[in-house]
């Protein structure tokens, strides 16, 4: 019975110490998959002029185009749905935050793609390539943190 009433303690002192091993886990997953997003809105916010550019007089290029925003429109909504540690979850919520002006951007995209109605225009009014500034902004700050 003795041993029983020692081990208990032990027990609960290992669980303790696994928690701080699971948050750092917990923080380096999620650094890395913001790593992976930012990369990818990066990748796609330098490719979308030329995209537009050329799905404005090219069909398969409009094609390559819609195909590509809803490709990254999934990736937001990964994001969106990470689970973010406690120290980082203000920053999640203001990447979600930039991410809703992201698919607000898309969906004009989209729509005109889908109307006949892409043009150089659609291009210079959209907020998309700003709101990804603002999301690496967001990501340095959880690039610090995870330091």
């Amino acid at each position: 019975m003795k041993k029983w009433l020692l081990a208990i303690p032990m027990f609960i002192l290992l669980l303790a110490a696994c928690s701080p091993l699971e948050n750092t886990k917990n923080t380096l997953t999620y650094v890395n998959k913001a790593t992976e997003y930012i990369e990818d809105a990066n990748q796609f916010a330098n490719e979308l002029p030329t995209l537009t550019q050329k799905a404005v007089s090219d069909e398969k290029a409009a094609q390559e185009l819609e195909a590509e925003l809803k490709t990254f429109q999934e990736s937001i909504q990964q994001f969106n749905e990470l689970e973010a540690p406690n120290m980082m979850q203000d920053l999640h919520e203001q990447i979600i935050e930039q991410n809703k002006n992201l698919e607000k951007g898309i969906t004009l995209y989209l729509d005109n793609i889908e109307n006949g109605k892409l043009n150089a225009e659609v291009l210079e009014n959209n907020e998309l390539i700003q709101s990804i500034q603002e999301i690496q902004s967001i990501y340095n700050q959880i690039k610090e943190l995870g330091k």
